[in-house]
């Protein structure tokens, strides 16, 4: 939930770059909420047909894929194709976003019982605000030290793709949890703390 907070960061760049006006740049962060507006009442469709697991892995799927398309418009792209291709990862952190927002709670209920949703709720919004918190900073970095804001992309791609490493550690692996599924879970955490 926090990758649709680098909307913000990323449009002060973007505007910036492309000489975007006021109005138009304010555009971005208010498209990523309006998925949420059309495809809020559809999600929770879908969630009911294929369930709320694999609705989850989906918004998964879907945000990894929007944090990969910044990346690719830097290293492979210029110009109006860059841009397109930004809009477009906009587009998905707002489609992931709500296809996260409007299954995860449910599928966290078959989970946390109880007097304990509220407090994991609260700890999940701890979190997030995490990740709103350090984004500016790590664009700022990026942009000072490495000439390259949009680094911030890649390090929350990677920080989303190491979420499920001690899964796929332990299914290769065979064992029921091994020392080096824990040191990702710790590498996973850590990345999470830092942004």
């Amino acid at each position: 939930m926090g990758f649709v907070d680098l909307v913000g960061t990323a449009t002060n760049y973007v505007k910036a770059e492309f000489d975007l006006a006021n109005g138009t740049a304010n555009l971005f962060t208010t498209m990523v909420f309006f998925w949420f507006l059309i495809f809020a009442v559809p999600t929770g469709m879908l969630m009911n047909k294929i369930g709320r697991r694999k609705t989850v892995l989906w918004s998964i799927l879907v945000t990894l894929v929007a944090m990969a398309l910044p990346i690719i418009a830097y290293v492979a792209l210029s110009g109006t194709a860059r841009l397109v291709l930004i809009v477009i990862s906009f587009a998905f952190l707002g489609i992931g976003n709500t296809l996260m927002q409007v299954s995860l709670n449910p599928l966290l209920t078959v989970f946390v019982k109880g007097d304990r949703l509220a407090s994991t709720l609260t700890l999940g919004q701890f979190v997030k605000a995490f990740a709103s918190l350090f984004a500016p900073y790590i664009a700022i970095w990026g942009a000072t030290k490495l000439g390259m804001w949009w680094i911030l992309f890649v390090i929350y791609l990677v920080v989303g793709i190491n979420a499920p490493a001690p899964r796929i550690l332990t299914e290769h692996t065979g064992d029921t949890f091994t020392e080096i599924a824990a040191t990702a879970t710790m590498v996973y955490f850590i990345a999470r703390m830092i942004g």
